[in-house]
C-alpha cells in the first residue's frame, strides 16, 4: 500500500470518541474474491463472447410461465437527455393497471441522481417504447418504483404481474423462472431453483440456483403460477449458477407506499441520505449487540466480530527464510448500499498477529512500524468525498499499550455521514505485536463515535 501522511485534527483521541456532536466536515468497498458479487444490470457498451448466456433447454413450465407474462415484462433504459443514446440497460415489470412498474434502484440510479443529464424509457416486448417517471426508491433494498408516463394507457389499464401471497412460503429446490433482458440481445427466461435465503446477509435475499446476466437487474422472478417471488439483483463472479433475488415483500411494500406519491424530479440524494441514516442506524446497533469472539489471540483479546452478518476468512503466512511470521483474520460483510457511483453501508474488521523473533528486535521495529505507516485512508475520489481528517495518540487499555490513529471522511452529496476508519497497535513486545483495522462506512458523527470506542475498549490483556 503506498505510503500515507497523518493529518492531526485539532481535538484529542479522547474527545473525538466522547465529544458531542460538532459541525460536519465540510464508490466501491470490494469484498474479497469469495464474497465477489456484480449487479446485474448492463452499461450500453459491446458485450464480449465470453459474458453471453449459456443455452440450456427450455422446459414446457418455463415456456408457459415466459409467455402468461411476456406482456408485462419490460426494458429499461437510462438515456441521455435530449438524446436517443442508452447510457444504460436493465429490466422491469409492471405491478399494476395504472402502470406501476418495479425495477432496482442501481439500474435507475443515474437518471434519479443525476435527472438534468438522464431521462428513464421502457420498451415492451413487442417493441413500444415510452417515458418513465420515478415514483419512490427503497436504497436498502436495491428497488425503485416507476410509473409509465406515457399518455396512450391501453384500454382497460396495463397488464400487471401480481405478487405470491405471504402466506405461500416457498420450498427448497421449488422451481423459479426468472425473466429480463440479458445484454441487450433480446428478452428470455432463465430456469432455476429456490435455495433459500442467503446466509448472514444483513437484509435478507434469496439464493436462486440459476443464471443471471447483465442487463437482468430488476426483472421478475415467477413461480409455475405465474406470481412474483423476487427481483433479480446480483449474481456471483466466482460461481456458476449461484445469483440472488430481492424477495417480493419487499416490493409489495414498495408499491402500498408509493402508489399515489408525486413523481421525483430532482436529485434524489436527500431520499438516499435519509435512508442511509436509517441503515447506519440499524447497523451499529446490531454491530454492537452481537459482541465480539472469545480467544482471538494467546496473550491479547483482539475483536474478532461474530459471524452473524459477516464473514470472518483466516490465514497464515510463515516465514520462508528466518523472516516475519504473520497471521491474518478478515472479517466482510457481503451486504453494501449501492448509491451511484459507489457503495457504502458496510462494516469490515481485520488483524494481523506478527512474530519476529527471528527477525530480532531492530528489524521487527522497523517492519512492524512500516506496516503501520503504510495503511491508506482513502477510498473515493475527491469527488466524492474530503480528505481523511485523522489524528493518533497513545492509549493504554488495562495496562495494555497501544498505538491508535482515528480517521474520518465525510461524503459531499450525502450530508452528516461519514467513512470511519481505525487503526491500532499492541506495543507491549519487542518482537511480536498485533495491528487491528476496523472500517465502517456511511455512519453519523455519533455512530462514528460510539463505534471507534466499541473497538478500542475491546483490546485486553487475555487473563
Amino acid at each position: 500500500m503506498n505510503s500515507f501522511r497523518l493529518r492531526h485534527a485539532a481535538l484529542p483521541l479522547i474527545a473525538l470518541l466522547l465529544a458531542p456532536l460538532l459541525v460536519p466536515l465540510p464508490t466501491l468497498a470490494l469484498p474479497s474474491v469469495a464474497q465477489a458479487q456484480t449487479h446485474a444490470s448492463t452499461p450500453a457498451t459491446a458485450a464480449t463472447p465470453a459474458d453471453a448466456p449459456a443455452s440450456a433447454p427450455i422446459s414446457l413450465s418455463a415456456r408457459k410461465v415466459y409467455e402468461q407474462a411476456r406482456s408485462q415484462l419490460l426494458q429499461i433504459r437510462t438515456v441521455l437527455k435530449g438524446r436517443a443514446s442508452q447510457t444504460s440497460v436493465g429490466s422491469g415489470f409492471l405491478v399494476s393497471r395504472e402502470g406501476h412498474i418495479v425495477t432496482n434502484f442501481h439500474v435507475v440510479a443515474e437518471a434519479a441522481l443525476k435527472p438534468e443529464r438522464h431521462d428513464l424509457v421502457y420498451v415492451t416486448a413487442d417493441g413500444r417504447e415510452a417515458p418513465l417517471q420515478i415514483l419512490q426508491l427503497d436504497v436498502l433494498h436495491d428497488l425503485a418504483l416507476l410509473k409509465a408516463a406515457d399518455t396512450a394507457q391501453p384500454a382497460g389499464g396495463f397488464d400487471a404481474l401480481a405478487f405470491r401471497p405471504d402466506a405461500q412460503p416457498l420450498s427448497q429446490g421449488e422451481r423459479i423462472y426468472s425473466l429480463g433482458n440479458p445484454l441487450d440481445v433480446g428478452f428470455a427466461v432463465t430456469e432455476g431453483t429456490y435455495n433459500g435465503l442467503v446466509k448472514r446477509s444483513f437484509y435478507p435475499q434469496i439464493f436462486f440456483g440459476g443464471a443471471l446476466s447483465a442487463g437482468m437487474s430488476g426483472g421478475p422472478a415467477l413461480d409455475e403460477q405465474g406470481h412474483v417471488i423476487g427481483i433479480n439483483v446480483a449474481r456471483r463472479v466466482d460461481g456458476e449458477q449461484v445469483s440472488f433475488l430481492v424477495p417480493a415483500s419487499f416490493a409489495a411494500a414498495l408499491l402500498a407506499r408509493g402508489r399515489d406519491a408525486v413523481p421525483i424530479k430532482t436529485a434524489a440524494y436527500n431520499v438516499v441520505t435519509d435512508q442511509l441514516m436509517l441503515h447506519q442506524q440499524a447497523l451499529t446497533d446490531r454491530f454492537i449487540q452481537q459482541g465480539w469472539k472469545t480467544d482471538t489471540h494467546p496473550r491479547y483479546k483482539v475483536p474478532v466480530p461474530v459471524d452473524t452478518f459477516m464473514r470472518c476468512w483466516g490465514s497464515s503466512e510463515p516465514s520462508r527464510n528466518g523472516g516475519l511470521d504473520l497471521e491474518r483474520s478478515d472479517c466482510v460483510m457481503d451486504t453494501r448500499i449501492f448509491v451511484g457511483d459507489y457503495t457504502t453501508g458496510a462494516i469490515s474488521v481485520r488483524h494481523e498477529a506478527y512474530d519476529g523473533t527471528k527477525l530480532g528486535t531492530m528489524r521487527f521495529a522497523a517492519r512492524y512500524a512500516a506496516s503501520f505507516r503504510n495503511e491508506s485512508f482513502t477510498r473515493l475520489r475527491s469527488e466524492h468525498q474530503t480528505k481523511p481528517q485523522c489524528h493518533e495518540d497513545f492509549v493504554e487499555r488495562g495496562g495494555l499499550p497501544l498505538r491508535a490513529v482515528i480517521c474520518l471522511r465525510a461524503y459531499k452529496k450525502l450530508p452528516a455521514l461519514y467513512d470511519l476508519s481505525v487503526l491500532v497497535a499492541t506495543l507491549d513486545q519487542k518482537q511480536a505485536g498485533v495491528q487491528g483495522r476496523f472500517d465502517a462506512q456511511g455512519l453519523s458523527f455519533a455512530n462514528a463515535q460510539k463505534l471507534a470506542k466499541h473497538y478500542l475498549e475491546a483490546y485486553a490483556w487475555v487473563r
